[in-house]
């Protein structure tokens, strides 16, 4: 069985990178509306990611962006059902006090709450706040997180922790009260190193593709680095989803939005992402998926599922039914009307749909 998310627009204008796509600002009362509603339709859980400085252009795109961790504690007491999961990097927390506060909204969920733990590549985020360790931290990123989520779990599980590492120290560290639930982690990791990491730390692999090929591949290279180490991840796809009354309906609004393409906003995901030494990773796949199609309006460079409801389900089926899927992560070019029309129209026509993520 597979849960499906939403992927929380907790930045300007989404995913889209365009004037004539639509045009919002990021709100606790837009989230809220759009989390209920997915509620509503079933939805199993919902993300918000983490962006401290956007990329400019006449859209000022993600240059307004709202606290993930705070959204999902606001949005506990107004859910019932479905999982939360907010973003956090070990660059701007230390692993104590986050341990605690996710024990906080833990407890404020009811145990619907959980943690996308990201290492960190965006050196203008963090320097502009002086928070960025250097460029070698590249290459030692996720050796760093791996000591943050060690410090993490033991929290959790025990209360009191001590730990000696290259990057942390803690000594008979009172974390109490323990979380009521199991707070599950979710890594977006693409490298070898980060599927280490996910295959030692993470229950969940976000950003595991968004064509059954694509989940298929990623799947399998994350069950190659996690033999031996009896644990089983599971994968999250990906979609953003255009849906139209039929097909050409559909297209037509990607032409609409393909005209308005950001050039401005283009060019600084593109240089924000080419900063990132690291060659094996997604920022590198997205830096080279920028490059060649600079007035592609969509996140990454990447290709939207587009159609009728017939169509946008037909994808997700085929998605639903690689081994190793546990959720999909779905995105709008309009949130509300579109997880309005996802829950009414396409919905129906899904096989394989679980209301819980459970690791």
């Amino acid at each position: 069985m597979v849960s499906y998310g939403v992927f929380l627009p907790v930045g300007n204008n989404g995913w889209i990178l365009s004037e004539s796509s639509p045009q919002y600002m990021p709100s606790y009362e837009l989230n809220r509306e759009i989390v209920q509603r997915a509620e509503k339709y079933d939805f199993g859980f919902a993300l918000a990611m983490l962006k401290y400085r956007g990329f400019g252009g006449t859209t000022q795109h993600w240059d307004h962006t709202i606290d993930p961790f705070t959204l999902m504690a606001a949005l506990a007491p107004v859910t019932e059902r479905i999982k939360l999961y907010a973003t956090i990097s070990p660059l701007t927390y230390h692993p104590v006090v986050a341990a605690k506060m996710a024990a906080m909204v833990d407890d404020v969920s009811g145990g619907r709450f959980g943690l996308n733990l990201v290492a960190g590549w965006n050196r203008s985020e963090y320097a502009q706040m002086g928070a960025w360790p250097g460029d070698d931290y590249y290459g030692y990123r996720y050796d760093y997180l791996s000591e943050f989520t060690h410090i993490l779990k033991e929290s959790w599980a025990e209360g009191r922790v001590t730990f000696k590492g290259e990057h942390f120290a803690v000594e008979d560290c009172e974390v109490l009260p323990k979380p009521k639930g199991r707070i599950d982690i979710i890594s977006a990791g693409a490298s070898p190193r980060g599927r280490r990491f996910i295959a030692e730390y993470a229950d969940f692999h976000f950003g595991a593709g968004s064509t059954p090929e694509q989940v298929e591949e990623s799947h399998s290279a994350l069950m190659r680095e996690s033999a031996g180490t009896g644990r089983n991840p599971q994968s999250f796809a990906s979609s953003m989803l255009i849906i139209g009354d039929t097909d050409a309906d559909a297209a037509r609004k990607v032409e609409l939005y393909a005209k308005g393409a950001d050039a401005g906003a283009l060019e600084g995901m593109y240089r924000e992402y080419s900063n990132d030494t690291s060659t094996e990773g997604s920022s590198a796949a997205i830096a080279e998926k920028v490059a060649q199609a600079k007035n592609n309006p969509f996140y990454g460079g990447g290709a939207p599922v587009v159609g009728s409801p017939q169509t946008i389900a037909n994808h997700l089926n085929r998605l639903a039914a690689v081994s190793g899927t546990a959720g999909i992560m779905l995105t709008f070019d309009d949130f509300i009307e579109g997880i309005e029309r996802f829950g009414a129209e396409v919905m129906p026509l899904l096989d394989h749909v679980d209301v819980a993520i459970a690791a």
